[in-house]
């Protein structure tokens, strides 16, 4: 896939670590002339993005912006109007809340609207924002949520989590359809990724056991590293699935065969 997004204006939010960071540099990798780094608060590490991103020969634009908020969202989509487009949006940013899903009295109504806020309106106000330059990009501009298994199977850190990830797998299909022929708009939904993020909140132990479960109970007996995920991302994107709309791309692993619902997705 080496030069699949060759010349292309990239947008991904949440970059400054993690999968934002492994998707901005794997485009840059392929070619990208121009990936805007967006971030919320991580300034070093988003720094050390686009680092990374200039290794392989594209320009680096760093905005600090907060999805949940539409001025940011605007700004973010303002840093790339010097190039008159964006051929790939990249809605990565996504916060959780880590609670048992059996005990209702370990979340409020407040961690929901925290959640929506930027695991769901963030990416419409992203796509909005946008939109006019998506559209003009010489092909169909593409979009990619990333979502979750949580948002297909139930599971995962929170309740407030999985519902809002499975919000955004449907908002996916809702602005596919929307936004068709000229914007192409899929998900990718991730299991576990051995990242910092999956242990915010949690001991050393319960992390090392969270790594070795995912080895263990996954079909391919695999977790998941952001760059393992960042490739499939990136595919959603590329010219390589240019006539893919309306999809939600699992990439877990295999871990979603070990439940049912989604035998009739």
């Amino acid at each position: 896939m080496a030069g699949d997004f060759a010349g292309f204006v990239v947008v991904v939010t949440g970059a400054s670590t993690g999968l934002g960071r492994a998707v901005a540099v794997e485009t840059a990798r392929q070619g990208a002339e121009a990936v805007i780094v967006n971030y919320a608060r991580s300034a070093d590490e988003a720094e050390e993005t686009a680092r990374l991103v200039r290794e392989h020969g594209a320009e680096a634009v760093l905005v600090q912006g907060d999805v949940a908020s539409d001025d940011d969202c605007r700004r973010i989509a303002a840093a790339a109007q010097p190039f008159g487009r964006i051929d790939a949006l990249f809605n990565n940013a996504g916060i959780t809340r880590f609670a048992g899903h059996a005990d209702l009295d370990a979340v409020s109504a407040q961690d929901f609207l925290d959640l929506y806020a930027i695991n769901v309106v963030g990416p419409y106000q992203m796509i909005r924002a946008c939109r006019s330059l998506l559209e003009a990009a010489p092909r169909p501009g593409a979009v990619v949520n990333t979502a979750s298994i949580a948002g297909v199977t139930g599971i995962g850190s929170s309740v407030p989590y999985a519902a809002s990830k499975g919000a955004l797998n449907t908002m996916t299909l809702s602005l596919a359809r929307a936004l068709a022929p000229k914007i192409r708009v899929n998900a990718v939904c991730p299991g576990f990724i051995d990242t910092p993020w999956f242990g915010k909140g949690m001991p050393d132990a319960a992390v090392e056991k969270l790594r070795a479960n995912a080895q263990a109970s996954t079909p391919l007996r695999a977790a998941s590293t952001p760059e393992d995920i960042a490739a499939s991302t990136v595919f959603l994107a590329s010219p390589a699935s240019r006539h893919v709309t309306g999809e939600t791309l699992l990439v877990d692993a295999g871990m979603h065969l070990g439940f049912a619902p989604t035998v009739a997705r």
